[in-house]
């Protein structure tokens, strides 16, 4: 039986396009690492095969060209992705061994822009990929099946296994006031300086 299944690592910055100030064709700046490794124990004992990963990013990259690779900030629990949350959007996705590297777009929205500020501040955030799919026991790992879809990549607090959320609902709650109330200092933020360049100018 199908079910919703996110994969989580730690997401570390290639050095070069956010320090060189490297920009998407809209002036957003850009951010390249590891999204996935496959043929490898995850972190919830799960194990993608390459050519199911290879099949699935075929098809993702669709989205990519249609540039509406679009993922969210924080632990999203189903199918749908949600527009209010959307932080960034996935530019390119290349392969570096059993590696899955991706060029990210970070977006100039309200979880866009604590995406950034949390990177330009050197937090380690987690990447983590959304898909639906079954699993099959074979010994000690959990296979993903052949009917795995996957739907997106999200950027997360840290890496933690899907049941660890669902055991704790409270953590949920208290991570999204936080990240509400950071979203509202942002804009504010944002407003006030705008405010100050403009009486500054007209001060001139």
């Amino acid at each position: 039986m199908k079910q919703v299944l996110i994969e989580t690592q730690l997401f570390k910055p290639s050095k070069g396009l956010l320090s060189e100030g490297k920009m998407s064709e809209r002036g957003n700046p850009l951010v390249e690492g590891i999204l996935a490794t496959c043929e490898v124990e995850n972190g919830n004992g799960r194990y993608y095969s390459e050519d199911l990963w290879k099949r699935e990013i075929d098809k993702y990259m669709e989205l990519v060209r249609d540039n509406r690779a679009t993922g969210e900030l924080d632990h999203p629990e189903s199918q749908v992705i949600n527009l209010k949350n959307v932080s960034h959007n996935i530019k390119d996705i290349n392969w570096d061994g059993k590696n899955i590297m991706g060029t990210i777009e970070l977006l100039p929205t309200p979880s866009g822009n604590i995406l950034k500020a949390l990177i330009d501040s050197g937090i380690t955030v987690g990447v983590s990929s959304r898909g639906m799919g079954s699993l099959e026991q074979k010994g000690e790992l959990m296979e993903v099946q052949d009917d795995f879809e996957l739907l997106c990549w999200d950027f997360v607090s840290t890496p933690s296994t899907h049941g660890a959320l669902e055991a704790n609902p409270l953590f949920s709650w208290i991570d999204f006031l936080a990240s509400d109330v950071i979203a509202s200092l942002i804009v504010s933020n944002m407003f006030l300086t705008s405010v100050t360049k403009l009486l500054l100018r007209h001060k001139k």
